[in-house]
Parts: structure tokens; C-alpha cells; sequence
């Protein structure tokens, strides 16, 4: 139910996990097991969130969600946009463009100048197409609340 929230919360830099297919039982457990908070909008599960640090989620839109955890969290001072792989959640490391002539292909070694590496599924990140929308929407999250 979350998913959206999830993945901007990536890419704004934080690490988090979503787990569609797991059970009330098993969110709780991993929240207790790795140390998580628990964001939530369903208020039965977060009843059963007793000792765990959580937070329900009031917004409808993904947008609203972001900004009410960077708000109830005090969090946009530690925005680190684009550092962790939205696959893996792992920190990525920089990737010298003369490092990615055979992971990306020929078009995108021409445009980009900076790569990042994914040391856990191998996945290669630049600034692509879709960079501007991100950076604007990214400014328009970040706008003071």
C-alpha cells in the first residue's frame, strides 16, 4: 500500500524496505529484527506495533506520505538524493565512466558524464532522460514544510 512512498524514500537517500507480500506477522518481526520503523496505513497493524517505532501514514497521495515523514522525522537535512539502488536499497558507489564502457550502452556512455554501480545486483545509474522530472519533483518535495 505503500510501495510509492517506499521508492521516493530511495531515492531521496533513506533506506527502506517494502515487502508487498508480507503478512502483518512478518512486517512486525522485521521491524523488530532489523531495528525499522513502521510506516503504515492500516491502523490495526500499527495497534500491533507495540515497542516499534512507527508512524501512520495520513496521506493519500505519495507526495503527501514524503512529506509528512520528512516532517514528522525532521529528515530534510539528511536527504542524500540518487546514493541507493531502488532495486537492492544498497548504497551505490561511484562508477568511473571509463568503468562503465561495457555496462551501459555506446548512446549512454556519450551523454553521461557520471555513473553509479549497484555492488549488489550489478545495476549501473546515470543522469538519463527522466533526470529533470526527477530533480523538479525532488525540489517540489524538498520545498520548506
Amino acid at each position: 500500500m505503500l510501495g510509492k512512498l517506499a521508492k521516493w524514500l530511495k531515492i531521496l537517500g533513506f533506506d527502506a524496505r517494502y515487502s508487498p507480500r508480507a503478512d502483518d506477522d512478518d512486517l512486525l518481526a522485521l521491524a523488530r529484527r532489523e531495528g525499522r520503523t513502521l510506516l503504515t496505513r492500516d491502523r490495526a497493524l500499527l495497534q500491533r506495533a507495540k515497542g516499534i517505532s512507527s508512524l501512520m501514514i495520513a496521506g493519500v497521495s505519495w507526495e503527501d506520505q514524503v512529506g509528512q515523514v520528512l516532517a514528522h522525522f525532521k529528515l530534510c537535512e539528511s536527504v542524500r538524493p540518487y546514493t541507493r539502488c531502488l532495486e537492492c536499497n544498497v548504497e551505490l558507489m561511484p562508477l568511473a565512466k571509463d568503468q562503465a564502457v561495457n555496462l551501459v550502452p555506446p548512446f549512454v556512455l556519450e551523454r553521461a558524464e557520471t555513473f553509479s554501480l549497484c555492488s549488489s545486483c550489478g545495476r549501473v545509474f546515470w543522469p538519463g532522460t527522466h533526470f529533470e522530472a526527477m530533480a523538479a519533483k525532488l525540489s517540489e518535495l524538498l520545498r520548506p514544510i
